[in-house]
Protein backbone atom coordinates (compact mmCIF):
# COMPACT_ATOMS: atom_id res chain seq x y z
CA UNK A 1 0.00 0.00 0.00
CA UNK A 2 2.80 2.38 0.91
CA UNK A 3 4.60 1.53 -2.33
CA UNK A 4 1.45 2.24 -4.42
CA UNK A 5 0.90 5.56 -2.64
CA UNK A 6 4.50 6.55 -3.18
CA UNK A 7 4.24 5.63 -6.87
CA UNK A 8 1.02 7.69 -7.27
CA UNK A 9 2.63 10.69 -5.59
CA UNK A 10 5.63 10.38 -7.90
CA UNK A 11 3.37 10.27 -10.98
CA UNK A 12 1.44 13.26 -9.68
CA UNK A 13 4.65 15.26 -9.28
CA UNK A 14 5.75 14.38 -12.81
CA UNK A 15 2.30 15.36 -14.15
CA UNK A 16 2.45 18.68 -12.27
CA UNK A 17 5.93 19.44 -13.65
CA UNK A 18 4.83 18.65 -17.23
CA UNK A 19 1.71 20.83 -16.91
CA UNK A 20 3.79 23.68 -15.50
CA UNK A 21 6.32 23.43 -18.34
CA UNK A 22 3.51 23.36 -20.93
CA UNK A 23 1.83 26.37 -19.35
CA UNK A 24 5.05 28.37 -19.22
CA UNK A 25 5.75 27.46 -22.84
CA UNK A 26 2.30 28.62 -23.91
CA UNK A 27 2.74 31.94 -22.06
CA UNK A 28 6.16 32.45 -23.65
CA UNK A 29 4.91 31.76 -27.16
CA UNK A 30 1.90 34.05 -26.68
CA UNK A 31 3.99 36.95 -25.38
CA UNK A 32 6.59 36.46 -28.08
CA UNK A 33 3.99 36.45 -30.84
CA UNK A 34 2.60 39.77 -29.60
CA UNK A 35 5.94 41.57 -29.89
CA UNK A 36 7.38 39.72 -32.88
CA UNK A 37 7.79 41.58 -36.17
CA UNK A 38 6.49 39.44 -39.02
CA UNK A 39 8.28 39.80 -42.32
CA UNK A 40 6.64 39.08 -45.69
CA UNK A 41 8.46 38.78 -48.96
CA UNK A 42 5.29 39.59 -50.91
CA UNK A 43 1.59 39.94 -50.09
CA UNK A 44 -1.59 40.65 -52.04
CA UNK A 45 -4.04 42.81 -50.11
CA UNK A 46 -7.06 44.96 -50.98
CA UNK A 47 -6.92 47.29 -47.97
CA UNK A 48 -4.64 47.97 -45.01
CA UNK A 49 -5.72 50.05 -42.00
CA UNK A 50 -2.89 51.64 -40.01
CA UNK A 51 -4.05 52.17 -36.42
CA UNK A 52 -2.64 53.34 -33.09
CA UNK A 53 -2.48 50.92 -30.11
CA UNK A 54 -5.87 52.27 -28.96
CA UNK A 55 -7.42 51.48 -32.36
CA UNK A 56 -7.47 55.07 -33.69
CA UNK A 57 -7.32 55.10 -37.50
CA UNK A 58 -4.34 57.01 -38.90
CA UNK A 59 -3.96 55.79 -42.48
CA UNK A 60 -5.78 53.66 -45.06
CA UNK A 61 -4.01 52.04 -48.01
CA UNK A 62 -6.64 50.66 -50.34
CA UNK A 63 -7.81 49.73 -53.80
CA UNK A 64 -10.74 51.63 -55.31
CA UNK A 65 -13.49 49.23 -54.24
CA UNK A 66 -12.58 49.33 -50.56
CA UNK A 67 -11.32 52.93 -50.32
CA UNK A 68 -12.35 54.93 -47.24
CA UNK A 69 -14.86 57.72 -48.07
CA UNK A 70 -13.23 60.08 -45.56
CA UNK A 71 -14.33 61.67 -42.29
CA UNK A 72 -14.67 65.41 -41.64
CA UNK A 73 -15.73 66.84 -38.27
CA UNK A 74 -16.64 63.34 -37.13
CA UNK A 75 -19.01 62.72 -40.06
CA UNK A 76 -18.39 60.16 -42.79
CA UNK A 77 -18.40 61.93 -46.17
CA UNK A 78 -21.24 60.81 -48.44
CA UNK A 79 -20.01 60.04 -51.95
CA UNK A 80 -21.97 59.08 -55.05
CA UNK A 81 -18.92 57.52 -56.71
CA UNK A 82 -16.09 55.39 -55.29
CA UNK A 83 -12.83 57.14 -54.47
CA UNK A 84 -9.67 56.35 -56.43
CA UNK A 85 -7.12 53.93 -54.99
CA UNK A 86 -4.29 55.26 -52.86
CA UNK A 87 -3.49 56.37 -49.33
CA UNK A 88 -5.78 58.45 -47.11
CA UNK A 89 -4.32 60.21 -44.03
CA UNK A 90 -6.22 60.85 -40.77
CA UNK A 91 -5.27 63.30 -38.00
CA UNK A 92 -5.28 62.86 -34.23
CA UNK A 93 -9.03 63.57 -33.91
CA UNK A 94 -9.98 61.05 -36.60
CA UNK A 95 -10.64 63.47 -39.48
CA UNK A 96 -9.17 63.07 -42.94
CA UNK A 97 -6.20 65.37 -43.52
CA UNK A 98 -5.30 64.59 -47.12
CA UNK A 99 -4.06 61.75 -49.23
CA UNK A 100 -2.24 60.33 -52.21
CA UNK A 101 -4.56 59.06 -54.95
CA UNK A 102 -4.16 57.96 -58.55
CA UNK A 103 -6.25 56.49 -61.33
CA UNK A 104 -7.23 56.30 -64.97
CA UNK A 105 -8.07 59.26 -67.21
CA UNK A 106 -9.52 57.80 -70.37
CA UNK A 107 -8.15 54.62 -71.93
CA UNK A 108 -4.41 55.35 -71.71
CA UNK A 109 -4.27 58.55 -69.69
CA UNK A 110 -3.88 58.72 -65.92
CA UNK A 111 -3.72 61.12 -63.02
CA UNK A 112 -2.04 61.43 -59.63
CA UNK A 113 -2.68 63.79 -56.73
CA UNK A 114 -1.07 64.44 -53.33
CA UNK A 115 -3.09 66.86 -51.17
CA UNK A 116 -3.13 68.16 -47.60
CA UNK A 117 -6.32 69.50 -45.95
CA UNK A 118 -7.09 72.37 -43.63
CA UNK A 119 -8.40 71.12 -40.28
CA UNK A 120 -12.14 70.48 -40.56
CA UNK A 121 -12.20 71.33 -44.26
CA UNK A 122 -10.83 70.40 -47.65
CA UNK A 123 -7.51 70.53 -49.46
CA UNK A 124 -5.32 73.62 -48.99
CA UNK A 125 -2.23 72.35 -50.81
CA UNK A 126 -2.05 70.04 -53.78
CA UNK A 127 0.47 68.44 -56.14
CA UNK A 128 -1.26 67.25 -59.31
CA UNK A 129 -0.53 65.41 -62.54
CA UNK A 130 -3.07 64.82 -65.33
CA UNK A 131 -2.44 63.18 -68.70
CA UNK A 132 -4.94 62.46 -71.45
CA UNK A 133 -5.16 59.75 -74.08
CA UNK A 134 -3.31 61.96 -76.56
CA UNK A 135 -0.22 62.21 -74.34
CA UNK A 136 -0.79 65.87 -73.50
CA UNK A 137 -0.32 66.49 -69.79
CA UNK A 138 -0.56 69.15 -67.11
CA UNK A 139 1.44 69.17 -63.89
CA UNK A 140 1.56 71.67 -61.09
CA UNK A 141 1.35 72.83 -57.49
CA UNK A 142 -1.77 74.62 -56.26
CA UNK A 143 -2.61 76.46 -53.02
CA UNK A 144 -6.21 77.28 -52.03
CA UNK A 145 -7.73 79.81 -49.63
CA UNK A 146 -9.99 77.62 -47.46
CA UNK A 147 -13.01 79.10 -45.59
CA UNK A 148 -12.95 79.24 -41.80
CA UNK A 149 -16.14 77.20 -41.64
CA UNK A 150 -16.63 73.43 -41.36
CA UNK A 151 -16.66 71.58 -44.67
CA UNK A 152 -20.09 70.16 -43.79
CA UNK A 153 -21.57 73.69 -43.68
CA UNK A 154 -19.72 74.70 -46.84
CA UNK A 155 -21.14 71.75 -48.79
CA UNK A 156 -24.66 72.52 -47.59
CA UNK A 157 -24.29 76.13 -48.79
CA UNK A 158 -22.96 74.96 -52.14
CA UNK A 159 -25.81 72.46 -52.55
CA UNK A 160 -28.37 75.19 -51.83
CA UNK A 161 -27.01 77.60 -54.45
CA UNK A 162 -26.42 74.80 -57.00
CA UNK A 163 -30.14 74.03 -56.82
CA UNK A 164 -31.01 77.51 -58.16
CA UNK A 165 -32.48 77.03 -61.64
CA UNK A 166 -31.76 80.45 -63.11
CA UNK A 167 -28.18 80.56 -64.43
CA UNK A 168 -27.63 84.24 -63.69
CA UNK A 169 -29.04 83.98 -60.17
CA UNK A 170 -26.97 80.85 -59.49
CA UNK A 171 -23.72 82.51 -60.62
CA UNK A 172 -24.50 85.57 -58.49
CA UNK A 173 -25.17 83.39 -55.45
CA UNK A 174 -21.88 81.53 -55.94
CA UNK A 175 -20.03 84.84 -56.33
CA UNK A 176 -21.62 86.07 -53.10
CA UNK A 177 -20.31 83.00 -51.28
CA UNK A 178 -16.85 83.67 -52.73
CA UNK A 179 -17.03 87.32 -51.70
CA UNK A 180 -17.94 86.25 -48.16
CA UNK A 181 -15.06 83.71 -48.13
CA UNK A 182 -17.42 80.75 -47.73
CA UNK A 183 -16.04 78.79 -50.69
CA UNK A 184 -12.47 77.69 -51.52
CA UNK A 185 -10.54 79.98 -53.86
CA UNK A 186 -7.30 79.27 -55.70
CA UNK A 187 -4.52 81.60 -54.51
CA UNK A 188 -1.41 80.19 -56.18
CA UNK A 189 -0.67 77.95 -59.15
CA UNK A 190 2.73 76.93 -60.48
CA UNK A 191 2.82 74.46 -63.31
CA UNK A 192 2.78 73.44 -66.95
CA UNK A 193 -0.41 73.24 -68.99
CA UNK A 194 -1.34 70.87 -71.80
CA UNK A 195 -0.39 73.69 -74.18
CA UNK A 196 3.23 73.46 -72.91
CA UNK A 197 3.03 76.91 -71.33
CA UNK A 198 4.70 77.22 -67.93
CA UNK A 199 2.69 79.51 -65.64
CA UNK A 200 2.94 81.20 -62.26
CA UNK A 201 -0.41 82.72 -61.24
CA UNK A 202 -1.25 84.60 -58.03
CA UNK A 203 -4.84 85.44 -57.08
CA UNK A 204 -6.58 87.50 -54.41
CA UNK A 205 -8.56 85.99 -51.53
CA UNK A 206 -11.64 85.71 -53.76
CA UNK A 207 -9.76 83.69 -56.36
CA UNK A 208 -9.43 86.50 -58.93
CA UNK A 209 -6.08 86.20 -60.80
CA UNK A 210 -4.07 89.40 -60.17
CA UNK A 211 -0.60 88.52 -61.46
CA UNK A 212 0.37 86.03 -64.15
CA UNK A 213 3.86 85.13 -65.35
CA UNK A 214 4.14 82.73 -68.27
CA UNK A 215 6.69 81.28 -70.65
CA UNK A 216 5.40 79.70 -73.88
CA UNK A 217 6.85 76.65 -75.59
CA UNK A 218 8.72 78.89 -78.04
CA UNK A 219 10.37 80.78 -75.14
CA UNK A 220 8.18 83.90 -75.30
CA UNK A 221 7.82 85.33 -71.77
CA UNK A 222 4.96 87.49 -70.53
CA UNK A 223 4.10 89.25 -67.28
CA UNK A 224 0.54 90.52 -66.66
CA UNK A 225 -1.11 92.47 -63.87
CA UNK A 226 -4.91 92.12 -63.72
CA UNK A 227 -7.76 93.85 -61.91
CA UNK A 228 -10.57 92.15 -59.98
CA UNK A 229 -12.59 91.83 -63.20
CA UNK A 230 -9.80 89.93 -64.94
CA UNK A 231 -8.76 92.81 -67.21
CA UNK A 232 -5.05 93.30 -67.86
CA UNK A 233 -3.95 96.67 -66.44
CA UNK A 234 -0.26 96.38 -67.26
CA UNK A 235 1.91 93.86 -69.05
CA UNK A 236 5.49 93.20 -70.08
CA UNK A 237 6.29 93.30 -72.87
CA UNK A 238 3.81 96.12 -73.55
CA UNK A 239 1.56 95.06 -76.48
CA UNK A 240 0.93 98.73 -77.40
CA UNK A 241 4.59 99.47 -77.68
CA UNK A 242 5.98 99.28 -81.22
CA UNK A 243 9.40 99.94 -82.64
CA UNK A 244 12.49 100.86 -80.65
CA UNK A 245 12.49 103.34 -77.73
Amino acid sequence: MDQKLARDVRYLKIYAVLITIALLGFIYITLRSQTRVTRFGEIDVERINIVEPDGSLRMVISDQEHQHPGIINGEVIKRDEPRPPGIIFFNQVGDEMGGLIFGANGDRGHFGSLTFDKVGNDQALGFRYLEGDNGKYAAGIQVWQIPDIPLNDELRLLDSVSAIQDDTARKEAIQTLLDEHKLPASRLYIGKGRDDVATLELADIKGNPRLRLSVAADGAANLQFLDAAGQVTYSLPDPDRTGNP
